[in-house]
């Protein structure tokens, strides 16, 4: 048991509208995308402007240097889709160059064989080829409406403004601060004298805010130059040079190269309903297949119970051991909270679920001098080790834990995803078991206690659920209880929208303290 207040209770009010909403991991970057609904986009629009206004506000989670994926929901063709826009390893990258220290186990996410100095994890040479910009670029050619500079102007605003570092800010920066001053420019970014992370005052309002005017110089570039800026321009240019100068490989080939996908979703028939999970190296593959084995498994009752957590956390145990011994994804369960999730729905019933990450918290704790851009370690996402499903190569595409998903059942449609690494695809089936096998709303659907079976051998359990369904989860595998915090998260974070009979609503993990969800003004 945990030593936290037992009396304590966190709630998040869910209202209803017949507007847009935006659920973002950080109320600033909703704000954005609700500001663009009422200026007349549709979802696709407000999720442009929520990514890179994502980006300035939470920069340690993702940002134009990272990678995702997005299932889009588009109501006049009745049509989910995919956009797949996850990193890959450098054309030029050799394995050799990682060759294996014997040092036990690397120290972040993944439990791969150490590599010498960690170079798959930390500095340039864990940079893989971003796909955030071209996922976007993607989205928007695709199904936006307003211009892509009015997209990212807010981003841009934000960033002239600089990121406040209030109390989370500074606990983030300080769990990082070890290795932010390894880097000369991430720690002249987010670091007082290279060493002290940059902290806001205790006892008053925060008042200090990162110096992101590099930002706003790239930022503003790729609003006019477009979004092939960052792959073929300046941008791409100044990116290469800097990672080039850290000693990364990824080279202005490989930018040119890069290109998002439009696919199919994964549709899959459950409980009367319909679920259309990612296509492409995400985890929805892994959704379908636990939603197939829960559906053969118990028929639902009021709510969840022994039966339900019991066959879910059966479900995941098998899928994860799939995963792992086909796919190569295996993480550390204790490993921190990152990446970032936001949800869109319009008020034409229109949807979106975007996942986009740097990996890591941070990334490889590297800042791009030139362009201000936090840079990702998607390296870390491959086996060092040759002859693996998952083994490091040259130009291949990175497996990733995101698992951006809409549903729909009984007049109902919903858009979810979490950020949190490896306990992503839970968090996605506890809701949408939540939502569709016992039609709870999705304020309910959002409080209820969650479990969490990430195929590490062990269940981690709400330690406010009842002791019978603790009992009936012990039946299955051993189970550690956690408490829902603030930090670290021992569940995903995850952040949802739905809509039912032209009301929307939205909702983000309770104990968030910067995820909300924002409406369209009224009558906008």
């Amino acid at each position: 048991m945990s030593d936290f207040s037992r009396t304590q209770t966190v709630r998040k009010h869910v209202a209803a509208t017949k507007n847009g909403v935006v659920a973002a991991q950080h109320r600033i970057a909703a704000v954005a995308g609700a500001a663009v609904l009422e200026a007349g986009g549709d979802a696709i629009d407000a999720a442009v402007a929520t990514s890179f206004a994502i980006g300035v506000v939470e920069p340690w989670m993702s940002g134009p240097a990272g990678g995702g994926a997005m299932v889009v929901w588009r109501e006049r063709e009745r049509q989910a889709r995919t956009i797949q826009f996850g990193m890959r390893s450098p054309s030029t990258l050799d394995p050799a160059d990682y060759p294996l220290s014997g040092n036990g186990k690397s120290p972040d996410l993944f439990p791969w064989a150490a590599v010498v100095d960690d170079r798959n994890v930390r500095g340039a040479t864990a940079i893989a080829v971003p796909g955030t910009v071209a996922g976007m670029e993607l989205a928007h050619r695709t199904y936006g409406t307003l211009p892509w500079r009015d997209l990212l102007m807010p981003a841009v605003d934000l960033a002239r403004k600089g990121m406040l570092v209030d109390w989370y800010a500074s606990l983030l920066i300080a769990s990082t601060a070890r290795e932010l001053a390894k880097d000369a420019d991430a720690a002249a970014l987010f670091l007082d004298e290279g060493q002290w992370p940059k902290v806001a005052g205790w006892t008053a309002l925060a008042t200090t805010r990162l110096d992101q005017s590099q930002m706003v110089e790239t930022l503003s570039r790729l609003a006019e130059a477009g979004p092939r800026d960052f792959y073929e321009g300046e941008i791409a240019t100044a990116l290469v040079a800097d990672i080039r100068t850290k000693g990364g490989c990824v080279s202005r080939e490989d930018l040119a190269a890069y290109r998002a996908r439009l696919t199919s979703t994964i549709d899959v028939p459950y409980r009367g309903g319909m679920v259309h999970a990612a296509e492409g190296m995400t985890a929805g593959a892994n959704l379908a297949e636990c939603l197939a084995m829960m559906e053969k498994a118990f028929t639902p009752g009021g709510g969840p119970d022994c039966t339900s957590f019991a066959e879910m956390v059966r479900a995941l145990g098998r899928t994860y051991e799939r995963r792992l011994r086909e796919m190569g994804d295996a993480e550390v369960s204790h490993a921190p909270s990152c990446t970032t999730h936001f949800s869109v729905v319009d008020r034409h019933g229109n949807m979106c679920a975007v996942t986009q990450t740097l990996l890591s918290i941070f990334g490889s704790r590297v800042v791009s001098p030139s362009t201000g851009l936090l840079m990702n370690n998607g390296i870390m996402w491959f086996d060092p080790e040759p002859g693996k499903p998952n083994s490091l190569a040259p130009d291949k595409a990175c497996l990733m834990n995101v698992c951006p998903t809409i549903g729909e059942k009984d007049g109902r449609r919903f858009a979810i995803g979490a950020s949190g690494g490896r306990k992503i695809l839970p968090a996605v089936l506890n809701l949408t078991s939540f939502l569709m096998d016992f039609g709870m709303s999705l304020e309910d659907a959002f409080h209820h206690p969650r479990v969490d079976n990430s195929g590490g051998g062990t269940i981690v359990a709400d330690e406010t659920l009842p002791r019978p369904i603790i009992e009936a989860l012990e039946g299955v595998l051993p189970v550690v209880t956690a408490r829902r915090t603030v930090f670290p998260y021992a569940f995903a974070c995850p952040a949802g929208v739905m809509r039912e009979n032209g009301i929307n609503m939205g909702c983000t993990e309770i104990m968030s303290p910067w995820g909300d969800a924002v409406h369209e003004k009224e009558g906008a």
